[in-house]
C-alpha cells in the first residue's frame, strides 16, 4: 500500500520510482581541459574583437542584448553566453563563433592605416558611433534617402 502511494505521488510530481539516474561517462581529458579554458578564451577573444572594432563594452552589450555588467563578466572570463547571445555577439563584433571559442586563431591586429574604413576621428563621438551602427543596419534605399536629407541640411539657406 505504501509503495502504491509513493508511486502515485511520484507520478504526479514527474519523478521516476525505482530507477536510478545513470551517470554519464566521463569526458576525455582534452575535452575537459578545453571546456575549462572556454570562458577565459572567449572573454579574451571578445575583448580583442571589441577593441579591433573600436567599440565600448556598453556598445557591444547593447548589440548583444545583455546588460553591460553581464558582458563585462563574459569578457573577464567569469561567465559564458547562451547560444543566442553568442550569435548576437558574433554579429556585433563581426567575428565568428570558432574564433571566439578558440577553434580558430585570432586575426592579427590591424595596422594603423587599415584600421577602419571610417575617417580618423569619426569614432571619437558616441553619437556618431551610434549613428554609424544604425546606418549599417539600413538597406540601400533608406541610406539614399538619408543622404538626401543630409544634403538638404548642409545646403546654404
Amino acid at each position: 500500500m505504501l509503495e502504491a502511494l509513493e508511486e502515485t505521488s511520484a507520478a504526479r510530481s514527474g519523478r521516476r520510482v525505482g530507477r536510478r539516474r545513470q551517470m554519464r561517462p566521463a569526458l576525455p581529458r582534452h575535452v575537459q581541459k578545453r571546456e575549462k579554458q572556454l570562458p577565459p578564451t572567449l572573454g579574451n577573444a571578445a575583448k580583442q574583437a571589441r577593441n579591433r572594432a573600436g567599440l565600448t563594452q556598453e556598445e557591444v552589450a547593447d548589440g548583444a542584448g545583455v546588460a553591460t555588467e553581464v558582458y563585462g563578466r563574459m569578457e573577464r572570463g567569469l561567465m559564458l553566453p547562451s547560444v543566442p547571445t553568442l550569435l548576437r555577439l558574433c554579429l556585433t563584433l563581426q567575428s565568428t563563433p570558432d574564433v571566439l571559442m578558440g577553434f580558430a586563431p585570432l586575426p592579427a591586429p590591424r595596422q594603423a592605416h587599415e584600421a577602419s574604413p571610417v575617417p580618423p576621428g569619426l569614432h571619437d563621438d558616441e553619437d556618431t558611433r551610434r549613428l554609424l551602427r544604425l546606418l549599417a543596419r539600413l538597406n540601400r534605399k533608406r541610406i539614399q534617402l538619408l543622404v538626401k536629407v543630409a544634403q538638404g541640411l548642409l545646403a546654404p539657406r
